[in-house]
Protein backbone atom coordinates (compact mmCIF):
# COMPACT_ATOMS: atom_id res chain seq x y z
CA UNK A 1 0.00 0.00 0.00
CA UNK A 2 1.18 3.46 -1.00
CA UNK A 3 1.96 6.52 1.69
CA UNK A 4 -0.76 8.77 1.38
CA UNK A 5 1.32 12.21 1.56
CA UNK A 6 0.64 15.67 2.82
CA UNK A 7 2.69 18.23 1.23
CA UNK A 8 2.80 21.16 3.92
CA UNK A 9 3.19 24.46 2.09
CA UNK A 10 1.34 25.18 -2.06
CA UNK A 11 4.42 27.23 -2.98
CA UNK A 12 7.31 26.53 -5.86
CA UNK A 13 9.13 23.84 -4.03
CA UNK A 14 5.90 22.01 -2.83
CA UNK A 15 3.97 22.05 -6.44
CA UNK A 16 7.67 21.09 -7.70
CA UNK A 17 8.16 17.74 -5.47
CA UNK A 18 4.42 17.09 -6.52
CA UNK A 19 5.24 16.64 -9.76
CA UNK A 20 8.11 14.65 -9.38
CA UNK A 21 6.23 12.61 -6.99
CA UNK A 22 3.37 12.04 -9.70
CA UNK A 23 5.70 11.91 -12.25
CA UNK A 24 7.59 8.73 -10.85
CA UNK A 25 5.25 7.25 -8.94
CA UNK A 26 6.79 5.72 -6.08
CA UNK A 27 6.73 7.94 -2.93
CA UNK A 28 3.49 7.47 -2.62
CA UNK A 29 0.26 9.15 -3.58
CA UNK A 30 -0.24 13.13 -3.23
CA UNK A 31 -3.57 13.26 -1.07
CA UNK A 32 -3.53 17.42 -0.29
CA UNK A 33 -1.54 20.30 0.16
CA UNK A 34 -2.10 22.46 3.16
CA UNK A 35 -1.19 25.97 3.27
CA UNK A 36 -2.16 28.98 5.10
CA UNK A 37 -2.86 31.30 2.44
CA UNK A 38 -6.56 31.89 2.26
CA UNK A 39 -6.11 32.82 -1.03
CA UNK A 40 -4.71 29.29 -2.18
CA UNK A 41 -6.98 26.83 0.59
CA UNK A 42 -9.94 25.44 -1.47
CA UNK A 43 -8.21 25.75 -4.90
CA UNK A 44 -6.20 22.89 -6.44
CA UNK A 45 -3.21 22.01 -7.94
CA UNK A 46 -3.21 19.45 -11.02
CA UNK A 47 -6.34 18.14 -9.46
CA UNK A 48 -5.13 17.93 -5.72
CA UNK A 49 -6.77 20.69 -3.40
CA UNK A 50 -5.74 22.80 -1.23
CA UNK A 51 -6.58 22.88 2.62
CA UNK A 52 -5.78 24.77 5.31
CA UNK A 53 -4.91 26.29 7.91
CA UNK A 54 -1.90 24.31 8.30
CA UNK A 55 -2.86 24.55 12.26
CA UNK A 56 -6.25 22.05 11.24
CA UNK A 57 -3.91 19.60 10.05
CA UNK A 58 -5.35 17.04 12.86
CA UNK A 59 -9.42 17.62 10.95
CA UNK A 60 -7.35 17.47 7.46
CA UNK A 61 -5.25 14.07 8.14
CA UNK A 62 -8.20 12.18 9.25
CA UNK A 63 -10.10 13.79 6.67
CA UNK A 64 -7.85 12.59 3.42
CA UNK A 65 -5.90 9.35 6.12
CA UNK A 66 -2.84 11.27 4.88
CA UNK A 67 0.64 9.04 6.92
CA UNK A 68 3.21 11.05 5.63
CA UNK A 69 3.57 15.25 5.96
CA UNK A 70 6.37 16.70 3.47
CA UNK A 71 7.21 20.16 4.87
CA UNK A 72 8.71 21.79 1.62
CA UNK A 73 8.61 25.51 2.73
CA UNK A 74 12.47 26.12 2.27
CA UNK A 75 12.38 29.63 2.55
CA UNK A 76 10.85 28.84 6.75
CA UNK A 77 12.37 30.48 9.42
CA UNK A 78 13.73 28.07 12.18
CA UNK A 79 11.14 29.48 14.77
CA UNK A 80 8.33 28.44 11.94
CA UNK A 81 9.07 24.61 11.17
CA UNK A 82 9.53 24.54 14.93
CA UNK A 83 5.81 25.52 14.98
CA UNK A 84 4.69 23.87 11.85
CA UNK A 85 6.29 20.70 13.53
CA UNK A 86 4.75 20.85 17.01
CA UNK A 87 1.44 20.89 15.16
CA UNK A 88 2.43 18.21 12.93
CA UNK A 89 3.31 16.08 16.19
CA UNK A 90 -0.19 16.22 17.19
CA UNK A 91 -1.41 14.32 13.94
CA UNK A 92 -0.86 10.63 13.68
CA UNK A 93 1.60 10.49 11.02
CA UNK A 94 4.41 7.48 10.50
CA UNK A 95 6.74 9.98 8.99
CA UNK A 96 7.54 13.44 9.03
CA UNK A 97 9.38 15.00 6.03
CA UNK A 98 11.58 18.15 5.41
CA UNK A 99 13.36 19.54 2.49
CA UNK A 100 16.11 21.27 3.27
CA UNK A 101 16.69 25.15 3.75
CA UNK A 102 16.43 28.22 1.00
CA UNK A 103 20.32 27.81 0.48
CA UNK A 104 20.45 24.34 -0.45
CA UNK A 105 17.59 24.68 -3.15
CA UNK A 106 19.03 26.04 -6.35
CA UNK A 107 16.91 28.61 -8.18
CA UNK A 108 13.83 26.89 -6.45
CA UNK A 109 14.27 23.62 -7.95
CA UNK A 110 13.34 21.18 -5.00
CA UNK A 111 13.93 17.33 -5.85
CA UNK A 112 12.35 14.55 -3.45
CA UNK A 113 15.63 12.93 -3.55
CA UNK A 114 16.75 16.03 -1.16
CA UNK A 115 13.62 15.60 1.44
CA UNK A 116 14.58 13.60 4.48
CA UNK A 117 13.75 12.87 8.13
CA UNK A 118 12.99 15.63 10.05
CA UNK A 119 15.59 16.23 13.24
CA UNK A 120 16.63 18.02 16.03
CA UNK A 121 18.73 19.70 14.39
CA UNK A 122 16.35 21.56 11.73
CA UNK A 123 14.59 23.75 14.24
CA UNK A 124 18.41 24.61 16.43
CA UNK A 125 19.99 27.70 15.90
CA UNK A 126 19.23 30.80 14.05
CA UNK A 127 18.14 31.31 10.47
CA UNK A 128 20.12 31.16 7.84
CA UNK A 129 21.67 33.81 5.70
CA UNK A 130 20.07 33.72 2.06
CA UNK A 131 22.45 33.12 -0.62
CA UNK A 132 21.82 32.14 -3.86
CA UNK A 133 24.08 29.72 -5.16
CA UNK A 134 24.16 29.44 -8.75
CA UNK A 135 24.95 33.50 -8.75
CA UNK A 136 27.58 32.94 -5.85
CA UNK A 137 29.99 29.98 -7.76
CA UNK A 138 29.80 31.66 -11.19
CA UNK A 139 33.46 32.36 -10.34
CA UNK A 140 34.26 28.15 -10.80
CA UNK A 141 32.00 27.65 -13.57
CA UNK A 142 34.36 25.27 -15.92
CA UNK A 143 37.13 25.19 -12.80
CA UNK A 144 38.65 21.93 -11.39
CA UNK A 145 37.79 22.11 -8.20
CA UNK A 146 39.21 19.84 -5.06
CA UNK A 147 38.34 19.37 -1.71
CA UNK A 148 40.43 17.78 0.68
CA UNK A 149 38.70 15.65 3.78
CA UNK A 150 35.65 15.87 1.11
CA UNK A 151 34.49 12.71 3.25
CA UNK A 152 33.91 14.71 6.81
CA UNK A 153 31.40 17.13 7.66
CA UNK A 154 32.24 20.63 5.69
CA UNK A 155 34.02 18.43 3.20
CA UNK A 156 30.87 16.77 1.85
CA UNK A 157 28.57 19.57 2.35
CA UNK A 158 30.86 21.47 0.09
CA UNK A 159 30.89 18.95 -2.38
CA UNK A 160 26.81 19.24 -2.11
CA UNK A 161 26.49 22.66 -2.50
CA UNK A 162 29.64 22.76 -5.69
CA UNK A 163 27.01 20.39 -7.56
CA UNK A 164 25.52 24.05 -8.70
CA UNK A 165 29.03 25.64 -9.33
CA UNK A 166 29.02 24.00 -13.31
CA UNK A 167 32.49 22.71 -12.10
CA UNK A 168 34.33 21.06 -15.52
CA UNK A 169 35.67 18.39 -12.26
CA UNK A 170 34.86 17.88 -8.36
CA UNK A 171 38.00 15.58 -7.02
CA UNK A 172 36.78 14.22 -3.82
CA UNK A 173 40.11 13.81 -1.76
CA UNK A 174 40.40 11.52 1.50
CA UNK A 175 42.54 8.89 3.71
CA UNK A 176 39.04 7.52 4.46
CA UNK A 177 37.95 5.37 1.78
CA UNK A 178 34.45 4.76 3.40
CA UNK A 179 33.41 7.79 3.50
CA UNK A 180 34.87 9.29 0.16
CA UNK A 181 32.81 6.14 -1.15
CA UNK A 182 29.39 7.65 0.94
CA UNK A 183 29.97 11.06 -0.70
CA UNK A 184 30.50 9.90 -4.22
CA UNK A 185 27.71 7.62 -4.19
CA UNK A 186 25.44 10.31 -3.00
CA UNK A 187 26.43 12.90 -5.51
CA UNK A 188 26.06 10.75 -8.60
CA UNK A 189 22.89 10.14 -6.87
CA UNK A 190 21.87 13.90 -6.81
CA UNK A 191 22.74 14.06 -9.89
CA UNK A 192 20.87 11.71 -11.51
CA UNK A 193 18.18 13.29 -10.19
CA UNK A 194 18.54 16.49 -11.29
CA UNK A 195 19.88 18.41 -8.64
CA UNK A 196 22.77 20.97 -9.68
CA UNK A 197 24.89 20.94 -12.88
CA UNK A 198 26.83 18.62 -14.80
CA UNK A 199 30.42 17.79 -13.18
CA UNK A 200 32.53 14.89 -13.48
CA UNK A 201 33.01 13.38 -10.06
CA UNK A 202 36.32 12.08 -9.43
CA UNK A 203 37.39 10.18 -6.22
CA UNK A 204 40.95 10.21 -4.67
CA UNK A 205 41.97 8.17 -1.86
CA UNK A 206 45.44 9.58 -0.58
CA UNK A 207 47.08 11.17 2.46
CA UNK A 208 48.30 14.97 3.26
CA UNK A 209 51.24 13.38 4.90
CA UNK A 210 52.12 12.01 2.39
CA UNK A 211 54.58 14.65 -0.30
CA UNK A 212 55.81 13.07 -3.11
CA UNK A 213 51.86 11.39 -3.67
CA UNK A 214 50.51 15.21 -3.01
CA UNK A 215 53.32 16.67 -5.16
CA UNK A 216 52.09 14.02 -7.54
CA UNK A 217 48.28 14.49 -8.27
CA UNK A 218 47.98 17.74 -7.57
CA UNK A 219 49.99 17.93 -10.79
CA UNK A 220 48.01 15.56 -12.44
CA UNK A 221 44.77 16.62 -11.64
CA UNK A 222 45.77 20.22 -12.46
CA UNK A 223 43.14 21.67 -9.82
CA UNK A 224 42.56 25.19 -10.21
CA UNK A 225 41.06 26.13 -6.64
CA UNK A 226 41.51 23.93 -3.47
CA UNK A 227 38.92 23.94 -0.46
CA UNK A 228 41.65 22.38 2.52
CA UNK A 229 39.14 20.75 5.06
CA UNK A 230 41.04 18.09 6.04
CA UNK A 231 42.48 18.06 9.60
CA UNK A 232 42.24 15.59 12.51
CA UNK A 233 40.22 17.81 14.38
CA UNK A 234 38.83 15.46 17.70
CA UNK A 235 39.90 17.65 20.57
CA UNK A 236 40.23 15.08 23.53
CA UNK A 237 41.41 12.77 20.85
CA UNK A 238 44.27 15.01 19.55
CA UNK A 239 45.24 15.47 23.19
CA UNK A 240 46.00 11.82 23.75
CA UNK A 241 47.95 12.20 19.81
CA UNK A 242 49.45 15.45 19.86
CA UNK A 243 52.45 14.33 17.84
CA UNK A 244 50.18 12.80 15.23
CA UNK A 245 47.91 16.06 14.91
CA UNK A 246 51.07 18.59 14.47
CA UNK A 247 52.22 15.98 11.44
CA UNK A 248 48.55 15.47 9.53
CA UNK A 249 47.64 18.82 10.64
CA UNK A 250 50.87 21.21 10.18
CA UNK A 251 53.29 19.06 7.66
CA UNK A 252 50.43 17.89 5.46
CA UNK A 253 48.88 21.78 5.26
CA UNK A 254 52.32 22.34 4.53
CA UNK A 255 53.05 19.57 1.61
CA UNK A 256 49.53 21.20 0.02
CA UNK A 257 50.65 24.68 0.09
CA UNK A 258 54.20 23.69 -1.34
CA UNK A 259 52.41 21.17 -4.08
CA UNK A 260 49.63 24.00 -5.20
CA UNK A 261 52.41 26.65 -6.03
CA UNK A 262 54.38 24.14 -8.12
CA UNK A 263 51.25 22.80 -9.29
CA UNK A 264 49.78 26.29 -10.57
CA UNK A 265 46.90 26.24 -8.37
CA UNK A 266 45.13 29.67 -8.90
CA UNK A 267 42.96 29.82 -5.49
CA UNK A 268 43.45 27.85 -2.25
CA UNK A 269 40.89 28.60 0.72
CA UNK A 270 42.10 27.02 4.26
CA UNK A 271 39.21 26.11 6.59
CA UNK A 272 40.31 26.91 10.00
CA UNK A 273 38.54 27.13 13.47
CA UNK A 274 37.58 29.56 16.69
CA UNK A 275 40.18 26.84 18.66
CA UNK A 276 43.24 28.25 17.06
CA UNK A 277 42.55 31.76 18.83
CA UNK A 278 45.00 31.70 21.89
CA UNK A 279 45.04 27.63 22.10
CA UNK A 280 45.58 25.81 25.01
CA UNK A 281 44.92 22.19 23.20
CA UNK A 282 47.55 20.17 20.49
CA UNK A 283 44.38 21.07 18.03
CA UNK A 284 43.85 24.48 18.56
CA UNK A 285 47.91 24.99 18.39
CA UNK A 286 48.06 22.93 15.04
CA UNK A 287 45.40 24.88 13.39
CA UNK A 288 46.74 27.84 14.65
CA UNK A 289 50.12 27.39 12.95
CA UNK A 290 48.28 26.48 9.76
CA UNK A 291 46.94 29.59 9.58
CA UNK A 292 50.29 31.26 9.99
CA UNK A 293 51.73 28.92 7.10
CA UNK A 294 48.48 29.81 4.91
CA UNK A 295 48.77 33.53 5.16
CA UNK A 296 52.86 33.40 4.58
CA UNK A 297 52.43 31.59 1.29
CA UNK A 298 51.30 34.47 -0.75
CA UNK A 299 53.16 34.63 -4.36
CA UNK A 300 52.37 35.46 -7.76
CA UNK A 301 50.80 32.05 -9.15
CA UNK A 302 48.55 31.37 -6.03
CA UNK A 303 46.08 33.07 -4.04
CA UNK A 304 45.62 31.70 -0.34
CA UNK A 305 43.24 32.39 1.82
CA UNK A 306 41.63 31.68 5.55
CA UNK A 307 37.69 30.95 6.59
CA UNK A 308 37.89 30.83 10.50
CA UNK A 309 34.48 29.80 12.05
CA UNK A 310 33.09 27.99 15.20
CA UNK A 311 31.45 24.50 15.69
CA UNK A 312 29.13 23.42 13.33
CA UNK A 313 25.74 21.38 14.47
CA UNK A 314 25.69 18.19 13.48
CA UNK A 315 29.07 17.87 12.21
CA UNK A 316 30.79 14.41 12.62
CA UNK A 317 32.24 13.67 16.18
CA UNK A 318 30.14 16.31 17.50
CA UNK A 319 28.24 16.88 20.35
CA UNK A 320 24.34 16.75 19.20
CA UNK A 321 25.13 12.76 17.11
CA UNK A 322 26.35 11.63 20.58
CA UNK A 323 22.93 13.95 22.30
CA UNK A 324 21.25 11.72 19.65
CA UNK A 325 22.81 8.16 20.01
CA UNK A 326 22.54 9.05 24.51
CA UNK A 327 18.60 10.11 23.66
CA UNK A 328 17.35 6.87 21.42
CA UNK A 329 19.18 4.55 23.96
CA UNK A 330 17.29 5.79 27.07
CA UNK A 331 20.22 6.46 28.98
CA UNK A 332 21.27 9.94 30.33
CA UNK A 333 22.96 12.79 28.07
CA UNK A 334 26.48 13.97 29.41
CA UNK A 335 27.72 17.59 29.08
CA UNK A 336 31.45 17.94 30.59
CA UNK A 337 29.93 21.22 32.47
CA UNK A 338 26.58 23.35 33.16
CA UNK A 339 28.51 26.67 31.80
CA UNK A 340 30.21 25.39 29.01
CA UNK A 341 29.05 27.40 25.91
CA UNK A 342 29.90 27.25 22.35
CA UNK A 343 29.13 29.32 18.89
CA UNK A 344 27.14 27.04 16.50
CA UNK A 345 25.77 27.39 12.69
CA UNK A 346 24.35 24.63 10.87
CA UNK A 347 26.79 23.12 8.27
CA UNK A 348 24.90 24.32 4.68
CA UNK A 349 25.53 27.78 6.26
CA UNK A 350 29.17 27.81 6.91
CA UNK A 351 29.50 25.88 3.62
CA UNK A 352 27.74 28.47 1.82
CA UNK A 353 29.43 31.13 3.02
CA UNK A 354 32.51 29.65 2.86
CA UNK A 355 31.86 29.71 -0.67
CA UNK A 356 31.09 33.20 -1.06
CA UNK A 357 33.85 34.11 0.85
CA UNK A 358 36.48 32.25 -1.89
CA UNK A 359 34.78 34.34 -4.47
CA UNK A 360 35.26 37.95 -3.42
CA UNK A 361 38.20 37.56 -0.84
CA UNK A 362 41.67 38.93 -1.07
CA UNK A 363 44.76 36.73 -1.16
CA UNK A 364 46.86 37.03 2.05
CA UNK A 365 43.57 37.44 3.93
CA UNK A 366 41.60 36.28 6.85
CA UNK A 367 37.92 35.83 6.78
CA UNK A 368 35.65 35.04 10.23
CA UNK A 369 32.46 33.99 9.84
CA UNK A 370 29.89 35.68 12.22
CA UNK A 371 28.36 32.74 14.17
CA UNK A 372 26.10 34.51 16.15
CA UNK A 373 25.66 34.65 20.26
CA UNK A 374 27.39 31.67 21.60
CA UNK A 375 25.03 28.79 23.07
CA UNK A 376 24.72 26.95 26.24
CA UNK A 377 25.32 23.17 25.87
CA UNK A 378 23.08 22.62 28.39
CA UNK A 379 20.11 24.51 26.64
CA UNK A 380 21.16 22.60 23.29
CA UNK A 381 20.65 18.96 25.52
CA UNK A 382 17.63 19.74 27.03
CA UNK A 383 15.96 21.25 23.25
CA UNK A 384 17.54 17.90 21.72
CA UNK A 385 15.55 15.71 24.57
CA UNK A 386 12.15 18.01 24.12
CA UNK A 387 12.65 16.99 20.67
CA UNK A 388 11.92 13.39 21.00
CA UNK A 389 9.02 14.31 23.01
CA UNK A 390 10.92 13.73 26.74
CA UNK A 391 11.40 15.56 29.47
CA UNK A 392 15.09 16.86 30.45
CA UNK A 393 15.94 15.60 33.66
CA UNK A 394 12.65 13.53 34.34
CA UNK A 395 12.86 10.81 31.40
CA UNK A 396 16.48 11.91 30.58
CA UNK A 397 19.02 12.94 33.37
CA UNK A 398 21.56 15.36 32.13
CA UNK A 399 25.46 14.37 33.88
CA UNK A 400 28.37 16.21 33.98
CA UNK A 401 31.67 14.57 33.28
CA UNK A 402 34.26 17.32 33.63
CA UNK A 403 35.55 19.77 31.35
CA UNK A 404 38.11 17.82 28.99
CA UNK A 405 41.99 18.35 28.47
CA UNK A 406 42.19 20.87 25.43
CA UNK A 407 38.86 22.15 25.96
CA UNK A 408 37.95 26.05 27.51
CA UNK A 409 34.88 26.46 28.94
CA UNK A 410 34.64 29.61 25.77
CA UNK A 411 36.07 29.60 22.66
CA UNK A 412 36.99 33.29 21.03
CA UNK A 413 36.71 33.85 17.23
CA UNK A 414 39.30 36.66 17.65
CA UNK A 415 42.01 37.82 20.24
CA UNK A 416 41.32 40.61 22.14
CA UNK A 417 43.99 42.95 20.80
CA UNK A 418 42.88 42.34 17.36
CA UNK A 419 40.15 43.66 15.47
CA UNK A 420 37.75 42.68 12.86
CA UNK A 421 35.53 44.76 10.30
CA UNK A 422 32.63 43.98 8.00
CA UNK A 423 32.73 42.84 4.48
CA UNK A 424 30.47 43.17 1.79
CA UNK A 425 28.88 39.83 2.53
CA UNK A 426 26.18 39.29 5.63
CA UNK A 427 27.98 37.97 8.45
CA UNK A 428 31.59 37.58 6.64
CA UNK A 429 34.27 39.57 8.60
CA UNK A 430 37.99 40.41 8.03
CA UNK A 431 40.80 40.10 10.53
CA UNK A 432 42.24 43.52 10.00
CA UNK A 433 45.47 42.20 11.71
CA UNK A 434 46.41 39.01 13.09
CA UNK A 435 48.63 38.24 15.64
CA UNK A 436 50.59 35.52 14.61
CA UNK A 437 54.21 33.91 14.96
CA UNK A 438 55.89 36.33 12.41
CA UNK A 439 59.17 35.42 11.50
CA UNK A 440 59.37 32.57 14.22
CA UNK A 441 57.81 30.30 12.30
CA UNK A 442 60.39 28.63 10.53
CA UNK A 443 62.20 28.25 13.31
CA UNK A 444 59.09 26.56 15.33
CA UNK A 445 58.94 23.95 12.33
CA UNK A 446 61.85 23.02 12.20
CA UNK A 447 61.95 22.29 15.96
CA UNK A 448 58.89 20.17 15.33
CA UNK A 449 60.38 18.10 12.20
CA UNK A 450 62.54 15.31 14.22
CA UNK A 451 59.89 14.70 16.54
CA UNK A 452 57.00 14.43 13.53
CA UNK A 453 59.24 12.26 11.12
CA UNK A 454 62.45 10.20 12.40
CA UNK A 455 66.23 11.47 12.33
CA UNK A 456 68.45 9.46 12.65
CA UNK A 457 70.86 11.92 14.75
CA UNK A 458 67.91 12.82 16.97
CA UNK A 459 66.54 9.21 18.09
CA UNK A 460 65.25 10.58 21.20
CA UNK A 461 63.03 13.36 19.67
CA UNK A 462 61.02 11.27 17.98
CA UNK A 463 57.24 10.89 18.88
CA UNK A 464 58.68 12.70 22.11
CA UNK A 465 55.00 14.56 23.61
CA UNK A 466 56.97 16.00 26.41
CA UNK A 467 59.32 17.80 23.87
CA UNK A 468 56.47 18.36 21.43
CA UNK A 469 54.69 20.13 23.86
CA UNK A 470 57.75 22.21 25.59
CA UNK A 471 58.09 23.43 21.98
CA UNK A 472 55.01 24.36 21.69
CA UNK A 473 54.84 26.15 24.68
CA UNK A 474 57.89 28.07 23.54
CA UNK A 475 56.12 29.51 20.71
CA UNK A 476 52.53 29.70 21.77
CA UNK A 477 52.14 30.21 25.52
CA UNK A 478 48.81 29.78 25.94
CA UNK A 479 49.07 25.89 25.47
CA UNK A 480 48.47 23.83 28.42
CA UNK A 481 51.19 20.75 29.32
CA UNK A 482 48.90 18.18 31.15
CA UNK A 483 50.00 16.42 34.27
CA UNK A 484 51.71 12.84 33.93
CA UNK A 485 51.70 13.06 30.51
CA UNK A 486 53.45 9.75 28.81
CA UNK A 487 56.92 10.71 27.26
CA UNK A 488 55.25 8.88 24.18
Amino acid sequence: MKNRIAIIGAGEAGRSLASEIIKKGIAGEIVCFVDDNKAKIGTDIDGIIIEGPISDIQIIQKKHKADEALIAIPSASRKRIKEIYDILQKGKFKRILILPGISQIIDGSAHLIQAREISALDLLGRNPVVIPLKKTLHYLKDKRVLITGAGGSIGSELARQLLSASASRLYLFGHGENSIYEIEKELNLLQKEGVGEKATIIPIIGEIQDKDFITFILKRVKADVIFNCAAYKHVPMMEVNPVQAVQNNVFGTKNLIEASIEAGVKKFIHISTDKAVEPIGIYGASKFICEDLILGSNNSKTDFMVVRFGNVLGSRGSILPLFKDQILSGGHVTITHPQIMRFFMTIPEAVSLVLKTAGFGKSGSLYILDMGDPLLIKDIAEQMIKFYGLEPDIDIPIIYTGIRPGEKFMEKLWRDDEKIDHTEVQRVNILLERKGLGDKLDALLSELKPICFFDSGSKNKYRNRHQLRKILKKYIPTIERPENEPEF
